[in-house]
């Protein structure tokens, strides 16, 4: 019953406004305890390229979210910031938070779009939201395009672990059009001084039938770079033979370069690394400026995860040297994406390699 009147309103929506041309995004900035995600900033820049307004909407705890309101009201891009305090909402769920979002597209102007980061979060909310209203959903999105003169948009998001870029047309006959963003594909959006979003309060919904309930987060703490945002990544695969060569040969690399430390699933599943290490069609998708693969055969779903990086170095074992423009040995994929290739046994390259930066 609830899902026919979300149909009938979005539906009434359609023939309200399939002609009104100018876009109005809403865009989820996340935030964990007061500081704002970078994906979320991704997606501030993505909506703006839709060419209209954007309005941000922050929801919280009332002690992070008036620091999180202040910062992004500086935001470029940004028109104005809708934002909601509550207990509930301190470790937000999507059944605690689709309720607030619902009653928002259904009583107010309407919006365009929904954007936000392609985050757990939201990977669990917008399609929730979405089907409520009987709209689609596009995930993972690496490039949006608005044509004003039909009012329809364009995406691009890749498939078949990037090795194909599908291209999807939302048509105007669609009022309101969610899509996640790869946050690797879009700027960060910057701070700026010349102008300030206007805030609004946005009235929370108290849900007090949740089938979910929050009970902790458990974060891995570290000193070096967030591997989701680090401008350079060392990763280590199976090669590395167990958690503490793992350990001692990565990490004195890392801490040289300046780098966040990754992993292959192989590597996370055979223990040597923690899961939110991962990289991979199934973990996190990196474009650092240096990616540097040790010890990394190049599974496909691996290079789906960093395969965008600026420059990608792997050190690797195999039967003859490789270099850029000659035949690839098919033992080593990495090497079929790598600017530069070491054959070498990197228990041998990588103390070298240290003790090389550190001169």
């Amino acid at each position: 019953m609830l899902r026919a009147r979300s149909v009938i309103s979005a539906r009434a929506l359609s023939r309200s406004y399939a002609t009104a041309a100018p876009p109005h995004a809403l865009v989820l900035l996340e935030h964990r305890q007061g500081v704002l995600d970078s994906g979320s900033l991704s997606a501030l820049t993505a909506a703006e390229e839709l060419g209209g307004k954007v309005t941000g909407l922050v929801i919280g705890a009332p002690e992070h979210v008036q620091g999180v309101v202040d910062k992004a009201k500086k935001l470029k891009g940004l028109t104005s910031i809708l934002h909601a305090t509550s207990a509930q909402y301190n470790e937000p769920l999507p059944e605690v938070v689709s309720p607030l979002l619902e009653k928002l597209l259904s009583n107010s102007p309407p919006f365009t779009h929904i954007v936000s980061a392609t985050s757990s979060f939201a990977k669990s909310l917008l399609p929730r939201v979405a089907a409520k209203l009987d709209s689609p959903a596009i995930s993972d999105v690496i490039s949006v395009e608005h044509d004003a003169s039909n009012n329809s948009t364009t995406f691009n998001r890749p498939i078949y672990a990037g090795n194909a870029i599908a291209t999807v047309r939302a048509p105007s006959s669609i009022p309101i059009k969610f899509f996640t963003v790869r946050g690797t594909a879009f700027a960060a959006a910057q701070p700026q001084d010349a102008s300030e979003a206007e805030a609004s309060v946005l009235e929370p919904i108290e849900v007090t039938d949740s089938p979910t309930e929050h009970i902790k987060t458990t974060l891995t703490k570290s000193d070096r770079p967030d591997l989701g945002v680090a401008s350079r990544v060392v990763s280590g695969g199976r090669a590395l033979k167990s958690a503490d060569t793992f350990a001692s040969t990565l990490y004195p690399l890392a801490d040289a370069l300046g780098a966040a430390v990754g992993a292959s699933r192989a590597a996370v599943d055979a223990g040597y690394a923690d899961n939110s290490l991962q990289v991979g069609q199934t973990g996190k998708v990196v474009a650092p400026e240096l990616y540097l693969a040790v010890g990394i055969s190049g599974a496909i779903q691996h290079l789906a995860g960093m395969k965008d990086s600026k420059l990608i170095v792997a050190v690797n074992k195999a039967s003859r040297v490789l270099l850029p423009s000659i035949v690839q040995d098919p033992d080593a994929p990495i090497f079929q994406v790598a600017d530069y290739g070491l054959v070498a046994d990197l228990f041998e390259a990588v103390p070298e390699l240290v003790e090389k930066l550190k001169a």
